[in-house]
């Protein structure tokens, strides 16, 4: 029985990855952050499970890998896809890319082929499973971003237009350039070699979890202060703290 439960732990992900990506085909970004929200939970969860359980499997982490493509995988290239195409309304702004994009149109669907570079996130991220699953030096640290963190990374832009009410921000995340840019990044981050220290719980010590758990507390101040747009500041920070970590394996 028990060998069941990181596996219904898994489940429980990819279902709230499904949900996620109805709420953000309709555009309803805040639904689909709350889903993600809960998948990157049961993610961050299921494998502390299999490990304390002593039931991990080949079973485990290959069905781990397909429920991340759905949550971490599919909803932030439809994410960035639906925000590009908002984009491209900016008269002012965007105005070349959508000239650019005018010829590009496959007019039969009604499809512009612009928003599809956004979809670039989500080849990235099939990409980096597959990898990580042949990998089998990444078992204290990542080697590349995190398919969940990358996902809220990009979850958090449509988040802090609605909720931070700035519209210098807003004008920022808006801009196609940006926007395009942060795809490349996303895309590089995942398969970098970049070297990050592994989000994972050893046990509910302190003393075995001092970098992960002094990690959370700083996310849970930046959150409170600065609400979603402390989102990208906290990958920054994972970045540069894993960098100058010690316990980082080189």
């Amino acid at each position: 029985m028990k060998k069941n439960i990181p596996n219904a732990l898994t489940l429980l992900n990819l279902f709230c990855g499904c949900i996620a990506v109805i709420y953000a085909v309709n555009d309803q970004f805040s639904h689909a952050a709350l889903f993600v929200f809960l998948g990157v939970f049961f993610d961050f969860f299921d494998g502390f499970a299999a490990r304390k359980l002593e039931v991990s499997s080949a079973l485990g982490l290959q069905l781990d890998s397909l429920a991340d493509m759905v949550t971490s995988g599919v909803v932030p290239g439809l994410v960035m896809y639906k925000m590009l195409d908002l984009s491209t309304e900016e008269p002012l702004l965007n105005r070349f890319f959508r000239e650019w994009d005018s010829g590009l149109k496959v007019s039969e669907f009604e499809l512009s082929a612009l928003p599809l570079i956004g979809l670039c996130i989500t080849l990235a991220s099939a990409y980096r499973l597959a990898k990580f699953n042949l990998d089998d030096e990444q078992k204290t640290y990542f080697k590349g971003l995190p398919t969940p963190a990358n996902t809220l990374l990009i979850i958090s832009f449509p988040l802090i237009i609605e909720y931070q009410d700035s519209e210098f921000i807003e004008n920022i995340i808006l801009n196609t350039g940006f926007l395009i840019g942060m795809t490349a990044l996303s895309c590089y981050l995942l398969n970098s070699n970049i070297k990050l220290f592994a989000l994972k719980l050893k046990d509910f010590s302190y003393e075995a979890n001092v970098s992960l758990y002094r990690f959370l507390i700083l996310c849970v101040i930046l959150l409170i202060v600065l609400q979603f747009a402390a989102i990208p500041i906290i990958i920054l920070l994972y970045i540069l703290l894993s960098y100058f970590n010690k316990l980082t394996i080189n």
